[in-house]
């Protein structure tokens, strides 16, 4: 299937319930592929770095998380059919698993947070087994890699942040145990709750990016990127590329 690409990067247009599907499919499948969830700061990043550019196109699912991605796309005549929330599609992911015993490691975020993380999940999903957990702080990651291979989970979320997690992912393609990674940057704060997502009434706006930046000013270098990525896109349209 061709992906609509968005200066540069090209996505799949999926709907949430195509993209789980998708996802359970890779997972039966066994062969250890991964999914990335760029938002506009990493479409930009991948502009200026070659090897993360390569590694979100090595990607079995590319899934436009948040609503500027699916902004830029329309500016640029590629309508998409909706935004795909990396963490929303982890969580349709992990429930589906629940269903049937499945299994999910944890790997990223500061000391502690996995685990903590872990313990929300295994309690919102009753029946999903958190086969184990790492956190990001490694110089080697040989000890986290046999941890992994030993666990064999169905599900690895990969949480380093971009672009270390996406060059980490394309790196082991194929030779884990695993039926699925997936690069989900911050999520594990989230689940742990040392992280508040916003409102669902801002998820709905499209304002989840405002609401981050109210809580944390120091995003601001971050956030400006939006607005250089939109002006891009219709730079682009403009030029009829």
């Amino acid at each position: 299937m061709s992906r609509t690409d968005v200066l540069g990067v090209g996505f799949d247009d999926v709907t949430m319930a195509e993209a789980v599907d998708r996802a359970l499919e890779l997972i039966e499948a066994r062969e250890c592929r991964y999914v990335v969830t760029p938002n506009p700061e990493i479409v930009m990043l991948a502009k200026e770095d070659a090897a993360l550019k390569s590694a979100l196109a090595g990607a079995a699912l590319v899934l436009p998380d948040g609503v500027g991605i699916v902004k830029g796309a329309a500016i640029l005549g590629r309508p998409m059919k909706e935004k795909v929330p990396g963490i929303d599609f982890a969580c349709g992911v992990m429930a589906r698993l629940a269903e049937k015993g499945g299994s999910v490691y944890l790997f990223g975020a500061k000391p502690g947070v996995a685990e903590k993380a872990a313990q929300t999940l295994v309690e919102k999903y009753p029946g999903l087994a958190v086969a184990g957990t790492s956190d990001g702080y490694f110089t080697d990651d040989a000890p986290i890699i046999e941890k992994i291979r030993a666990a064999k989970p169905d599900m690895l979320l990969v949480c380093l942040g971009a672009p270390k997690q996406e060059l980490w992912m394309a790196k082991e393609e194929g030779k884990l145990p695993v039926g699925l990674m997936c690069g989900l940057g911050g999520s594990l704060d989230v689940f742990a709750g040392t992280v508040k997502r916003a409102p669902e009434s801002w998820q709905r706006l499209g304002l989840e990016w405002l609401y981050r930046l109210l809580k944390e000013p120091r995003r601001i270098g971050r956030m400006m990127k939006l607005p250089v990525f939109v002006a891009e896109a219709a730079g682009a349209r403009l030029r009829g590329k």
